[in-house]
């Protein structure tokens, strides 16, 4: 694969244990276990971690901190809401903890409907959802690139506002990058215009492809004023020794999921956003798709990333990544259960092969 690809994981952050078939251990989102994970990351050959969000799980932004000060390289991907933060905040704390880690940070926007009441949050349809996060994106960004910045928009304003300390720029990056998801036509105009980085779930190839297609056209029709859209994905990726015992431990993981109801899998369950849709409607094409994206798991629960997985060998899996490389995926954020050892052992196995 191409020398500009990363590779980053998953970090569920949930006060539940057995997230998607984790290991319920005890203590399993303490500072000492979660900082295990980081840095088995950085020794197996990973970039770093998406971060979950969402109200009733811990502050993703305390935990990547924490996460970062007890690592050298590890690269926190923090998911975070227009809403909880205010733009000028957010800018702010951002800016310091990507001073204090060497330009660690990467922020994932997140839009997708949440109990915003218990923090004292509200908003309108879509549309209104979307333009605040547009607002907030294209603020954030200012704050970090330019001194004195006075708006005054629909949403948010600040007067005479700079940020300090200021974001280093570190060869082509001026801030940490923005990646954002959604597949419906506002959250695609929002990715158009002020995303970095445009994450899919794990869609079959010709899906993925229309859409990489129909947001660069999108940027130019919208004229983009930004460096060009990059695109990444986030799915399961399900590694065995072989491909036999892949899709018999698949097969076995997709039956328990029937048997529990889907239980510690439903955390995209309960809002169904048109990306989610798109993905639940696949199993109906089909329990296999291209060569191993496998959608059972959709059926029984599977939400998010856990809806579709790749299945296979390291290398049937790392085939099935290149064939979305050369559509145009750049930037990799892959998961397993249980999370630990399967850091270990995709990043040993996996890894490698897509480096090559």
């Amino acid at each position: 694969m191409s020398n500009h690809s990363e590779f980053l994981w998953y970090i569920p952050n949930d006060v539940r244990p057995g997230h998607r078939g984790d290991s319920a251990v005890e203590d399993h989102n303490s500072l000492d276990t979660l900082t295990s994970h980081a840095r088995a990351l950085e020794e197996h050959g990973w970039k770093g971690a998406l971060i979950g969000t969402g109200w009733g799980r811990p502050d993703t932004f305390t935990v990547a901190a924490s996460l970062a000060a007890r690592t050298t390289t590890f690269e926190p991907l923090i998911a975070i809401r227009p809403g909880y933060w205010r733009p000028a905040n957010f800018a702010s704390a951002a800016a310091t903890l990507d001073h204090l880690t060497g330009g660690r940070v990467r922020i994932n926007i997140v839009s997708g409907k949440d109990n915003l009441a218990a923090y004292g949050d509200s908003e309108g349809d879509q549309a209104h959802r979307y333009a605040r996060t547009r607002e907030f994106m294209h603020l954030v960004r200012r704050l970090w690139t330019e001194e004195n910045v006075t708006s005054a928009g629909d949403h948010f304003g600040v007067a005479e506002s700079t940020v300090v300390p200021r974001i280093e720029v570190r060869g082509d990056r001026r801030h940490p990058k923005f990646y954002f998801g959604g597949a419906s036509e506002a959250a695609e105009r929002v990715a158009a215009t002020e995303a970095d980085v445009q994450l899919f779930w794990g869609e079959p190839f010709d899906g993925v492809r229309e859409r990489i297609e129909r947001l660069k056209a999108l940027s130019r029709e919208l004229d983009r004023d930004l460096p060009p859209l990059e695109f990444g994905l986030r799915i399961t990726t399900l590694v065995r020794d072989t491909t036999e015992q892949a899709w018999a431990d698949a097969e076995a993981k997709v039956a328990e999921m029937a048997k529990s109801k889907g239980a510690g899998w439903h955390d995209h369950q309960r809002m169904l956003a048109v990306g989610q849709q798109r993905l639940l409607a696949l199993y109906e094409r089909g329990d296999v798709l291209d060569d191993n994206l496998y959608t059972a798991p959709g059926k029984y629960g599977g939400g998010g990333a856990g809806t579709t997985w790749l299945v296979g060998s390291a290398a049937d899996v790392a085939g099935s990544l290149r064939k979305y490389e050369d559509l145009g995926i750049t930037h990799f954020v892959l998961s397993d259960t249980p999370y630990l050892s399967e850091i270990k052992r995709q990043g040993d196995q996996l890894l490698p092969l897509l480096r090559g």
